[in-house]
């Protein structure tokens, strides 16, 4: 609660309430009420370039795709990472029932978003924007699971890890050319997607938003709108084709079904296995279904 007290401090706001938003896994988000009535969110972030990366992606989503408004901006001190203000969106998360009309206006909405360019492929830092090693999406791809090996060697059995890579070589190596580099989400899923009834009423957190391949961002869209409701896989990608061409998921989905599962073993390790245990439980079983153990 500190930290909030010193953010509003710094950013000189009059707050009559604040409470805690739960279910945001990486920073710390408040909705404060002002005195004069108005709702706003203040964010702060894990890490100071998670800061800059969000306050740089929203800027230049202002007036392409329904997002937060950054009304003001704290670059922190030297115990504090800075936060963001940031406007409210009238809507709630949308984590109900989807009918078509709003799984199709979903994915004009992430075609939308793949339609913005970027430099290349890498992420916004404090002093501009960096490339990834040769500007090279798959080397990134390889490289992050060569780092991820150690750490889920010590989670998972010997076993699956084993099974694990071995696996990566074969369905890295069917993967088609990268598409991009756009902008990607990164986490888009139903959570981060606000919705007003049956229509969106805007996207939120791209604290881990960079150019990258599209591809990326179709591993959360399957795992918790299609797969907890088929019928909504058909107008998503119709959505998306009247803004862009939709690439051969079947050659990605498995893939990074596989790839996203491994990083999240190391975050749960990096961010406390007992208070993540059942994200872990979770990632583990896609796991072994993905490398049949």
């Amino acid at each position: 609660m500190s930290s909030i007290l010193t953010v509003i401090e710094k950013l000189k706001l009059n707050v009559s309430n604040i409470e805690d938003v739960p279910e945001s896994f990486s920073s710390d988000v408040y909705k404060l009420t002002l005195a004069s009535g108005e709702n706003v969110y203040v964010k702060i972030p894990f890490n100071i370039d998670k800061l800059f990366r969000e306050f740089q992606i929203l800027e230049t989503l202002k007036g392409v795709i329904p997002v937060p408004k950054v009304l003001d901006i704290w670059y922190g001190d030297e115990s504090n990472t800075g936060a963001l203000l940031l406007s409210a969106i009238q809507g709630m998360p949308c984590t109900g029932d989807m009918d078509e009309k709003l799984s199709f206006q979903i994915g004009v909405y992430l075609a939308m978003l793949h339609e913005v360019k970027t430099p290349g492929y890498g992420y916004h830092v404090t002093d501009g924007f960096k490339l990834l090693d040769q500007n090279n999406w798959r080397l990134h791809i390889k490289s992050n699971f060569e780092k991820w090996k150690e750490p889920c060697k010590e989670i998972l059995d010997s076993e699956l890890y084993e099974r694990c890579i071995h696996h990566f070589d074969g369905v890295f190596a069917a993967l088609p050319d990268p598409d991009g580099p756009c902008i990607v989400h990164m986490d888009f899923r139903p959570g981060n997607i606000m919705v007003n009834g049956n229509e969106v009423a805007g996207i939120i957190d791209f604290e881990s938003a960079r150019g990258g391949s599209s591809e990326i961002d179709f591993t959360k869209v399957n795992r918790y709108i299609w797969e907890d409701n088929p019928r909504t896989k058909l107008p998503f990608i119709e959505g998306y084709q009247s803004i862009r061409p939709m690439l051969a998921l079947e050659k990605v989905l498995p893939f990074y079904d596989f790839y996203d599962a491994f990083n999240a073993v190391v975050w749960c390790k990096n961010r406390g296995i007992e208070k993540n245990r059942t994200f872990l439980q979770e990632n583990i079983l896609i796991l072994r279904n993905s490398v049949g153990y």
